[in-house]
């Protein structure tokens, strides 16, 4: 089974050259397979863009200053998808078709829409509508298209209907499948092993991570707030949702947290998740 880590997760850690160089050899000595890259950590981005990240604990930092594909190559790591949003593959889908063959990848993945009203089923009908246009678009070129979940697309449309509903309904298999996120379904409290059955072999990829307590020192109140964890060290039931993946036949695993690293050490943290995935995959 391919193994993957997302590149948010080195926004801190892959500032420079050689910091990235240094990073990419830990990740490849950990056992992973190669990184599942965001275009707008490969390209320079904005202040803005940055400041945005890092309120929302994902900073991107420079690292879209870097040649990656050199030193993806040099590190001996592949490209498992490349991660863009759904307004810049409409504007450009050219150039994202360019960029996936570039880093030897036939998969892209749209993440979830910002600003965007998840409990209106007329908009939702219409983003399924806009994932199979660009889906068709990106077929014909030989690339698949994944849509990625967070925990918004839970919110009900209507009683007995929820967001992801709409989209598993409206959207064409041939042309739209699924990169689901196991921590987020859980975060909005659904059952995510009953949606990856639901999602049988249109989930081609399986996003990862834990959810659990970290606890240092005294706590002020008996009451902890969940978080993302490694792998194995959280109360997520991890390996029954394996069972779940490997019946629905992903082509590859990918590991995301966000922060609550141990020792804030996000290098150190997918080390440590790699023993987990090493030990089932």
């Amino acid at each position: 089974m391919t193994k993957a880590v997302q590149q948010i997760m080195l926004g801190t850690v892959t500032g420079t050259e050689e910091q990235a160089r240094k990073t990419l050899k830990r990740i490849k000595a950990a056992g992973y397979d190669g990184l599942e890259l965001n275009r707008f950590m490969i390209h320079p981005s904005s202040l803005m863009v940055r400041l945005m990240t890092r309120a929302a604990g994902m900073p991107t930092g420079k690292g879209g200053n870097l040649e990656w594909k050199r030193l993806l190559t040099e590190a001996g790591l592949s490209v498992i998808s490349l991660h863009t949003d759904l307004g810049s593959l409409e504007r450009e889908a050219e150039q994202v078709i360019r960029e996936a063959g570039e880093y030897g990848t036939d998969t892209v993945v749209i993440t979830g829409m910002y600003r965007f009203d998840y409990g209106n089923e007329t908009e939702m009908r219409s983003l399924a509508a806009r994932l199979n246009k660009a889906g068709e678009k990106l077929n014909k070129a030989g690339i698949s298209l994944l849509y990625h979940n967070h925990n918004v697309e839970l919110l009900l449309v209507r009683p007995g209907v929820r967001a992801y509903d709409v989209l598993l309904d409206e959207t064409d298999p041939s042309l739209v499948s699924f990169e689901f996120d196991s921590y987020w379904f859980t975060d909005g409290g659904a059952d995510a092993g009953e949606w990856m059955r639901r999602l049988g072999n249109r989930m081609h990829l399986w996003h990862i991570t834990d959810r659990g307590f970290r606890q240092a020192g005294k706590a002020m109140t008996p009451i902890l707030k969940a978080d993302s964890m490694e792998l194995g060290t959280g109360n997520m039931n991890l390996d029954i949702l394996r069972e779940i993946a490997l019946e629905n036949g992903i082509r590859a695993v990918v590991l995301e947290s966000h922060k609550n690293w141990i020792g804030k050490d996000p290098v150190r943290s997918l080390e440590y998740s790699a023993k987990w995935l090493k030990e089932r995959f």
